[in-house]
């Protein structure tokens, strides 16, 4: 294979021969939003601490893709087996990414950090910013078969990159936290109902819930990963996702107790982390952003896990590309140097199937992480109202006086704009224009970049 452009890790990029705006440099593409398959913000910088070139998109690029790069700045990646895998349209800002498991998410990412983003079978939202005390915030307007709903997030610059970071719309008493971070006096066991549900049977070979509970973190563990295996299943259903779930079927579950009991470490950790944000809400202080920032998490010393919650494709120590999906769990065991975009994580529970192998080494870019974050604080707060709810009902024990008080609204939720009207027809609209703009970018990037030889 003859290399056109500057190319290491395998990959090949094809830039404009005379002319265009943006190419590849430093082993990758300079423009595009990061659209890999979770949420993102605008890639700004390439360099990976592995090293190798980027999609179209800003995504790691396996061994063996081509990316041509029109003159405009437009580019389409292929993969290694000529189908392709993303798609940058600089005319509309729109990044397009075609996953391992069959799906499509598209993505539109504007210079004031306003966002749309649409994928069949999942929830799609419009971000609006706004200023709280002079930081920047963001309103999520999610909008799923005509359900609407919003999340909030700080917005902060890490290493080049906008990321956001998830802010609850309400906190609660400091009895509450502190009856759900210790152990409950003594273990419950709960009737989760799932019984006939079909998502349960379809990832029986994967999950199964835990015979008792010491506590609401183990609690909260189940609940977190039940919901994001039953947005998996909608997905599976209605866009034709593929998943590795029946490939772990007729063993031992896949998500061992070991791993659960991580990830319970883990929730305890964003309990309390939470606990100190409600405080600073409590006294008119501006929570900081970085305080539950995955740069915190990456710098801390400390082991992390991170349950990944929507469909993402990675590059594996071998530079080949693999699937993970919602439910699957990834361990950081080390730092990645301190001006990485990218870290390296093993993988310790997946599905099987085309999905990235257990003890296999990924890497994931710290955009993606921060949105795995993010929807595990997500999930553990709609987990921690249920047991607000149902303290004291269906084993669920009662929680002391201190904390049956009810929760208190986020100042910088209170003052938001409210949430867009109009968010579904949007995420349809652009949804729509993919189509073309997929169509105009193949056509750019043969006419203005060199062809491969």
């Amino acid at each position: 294979m003859q290399t056109h452009g500057p190319t290491t890790g395998g990959a090949t990029t094809h830039g404009p021969t005379t002319g265009g705006s943006t190419h590849a440099t430093d082993g990758g593409i300079t423009h595009g939003a990061n659209t890999g398959g979770a949420t993102h913000g605008a890639t700004t910088t390439s360099h990976l601490n592995s090293g190798g070139l980027h999609t179209a998109t800003g995504g790691l690029a396996p061994k063996g893709s081509n990316t041509h790069v029109a003159k405009n700045g437009s580019a389409i990646t292929k993969r290694p087996n000529g189908k392709v895998s993303d798609v940058h349209d600089t005319k509309r800002g729109m990044d397009v990414h075609h996953g391992l498991n069959g799906n499509r998410r598209v993505s539109v990412e504007r210079s004031d950090h306003s966002r749309v983003v649409g994928e069949r079978g999942r929830p799609g939202y419009v971000q609006r910013g706004y200023s709280y005390h002079g930081h920047d915030f963001g309103r999520r307007s999610y909008s799923y078969h005509g359900r609407t709903y919003s999340h909030f997030y700080h917005g902060y610059d890490y290493h080049g990159r906008h990321m956001d970071v998830y802010g609850p719309d309400h906190f609660y008493r400091p009895g509450f936290y502190g009856w759900a971070y210790n152990p409950w006096a003594s273990p419950i066991s709960y009737g989760w109902g799932w019984g006939g549900a079909p998502w349960y049977g379809y990832y029986g070979g994967f999950f199964t819930p835990s015979p008792f509970y010491p506590s609401a973190a183990f609690w909260l563990t189940d609940y977190m990963i039940s919901q994001d295996l039953q947005t998996a299943y909608a997905a599976h259903q209605e866009a034709g996702e593929v998943d590795g779930a029946q490939s772990s079927a007729g063993g031992p579950p896949a998500l061992t107790p070991d791993v659960k009991q991580e990830i319970a470490d883990e929730v305890k950790g964003q309990l309390a982390l939470e606990n100190q944000e409600a405080q600073q809400n409590t006294q008119n202080q501006d929570i900081d952003p970085g305080s539950s920032g995955i740069a915190r998490m990456l710098a801390d010393g400390h082991k992390h896990v991170f349950v990944v919650g929507s469909a993402l494709d990675v590059v594996d120590s071998n530079q080949a590309e693999c699937a993970l999906s919602d439910g699957d769990v990834l361990g950081l065991t080390s730092p990645p140097p301190p001006d990485a975009t990218a870290a390296d994580l093993v993988v310790l529970a997946s599905k099987g199937g085309n999905e990235c192998g257990k003890s296999s080494t990924v890497t994931v870019q710290v955009t993606d992480l921060q949105e795995m974050q993010n929807r595990m604080r997500e999930l553990i707060d709609t987990g921690l109202q249920e047991l607000h709810d149902k303290q004291g009902k269906g084993g669920i024990p009662q929680a002391p006086p201190s904390a049956q008080a009810p929760p208190a609204p986020a100042q910088y939720a209170e003052i938001a704009p409210p949430a867009d009207p109009n968010a579904g027809t949007e995420i349809q609209q652009q949804t729509q224009q993919a189509d073309q703009a997929e169509t105009d970018v193949n056509t750019e990037a043969a006419q203005g970049g060199t062809q491969p030889q």
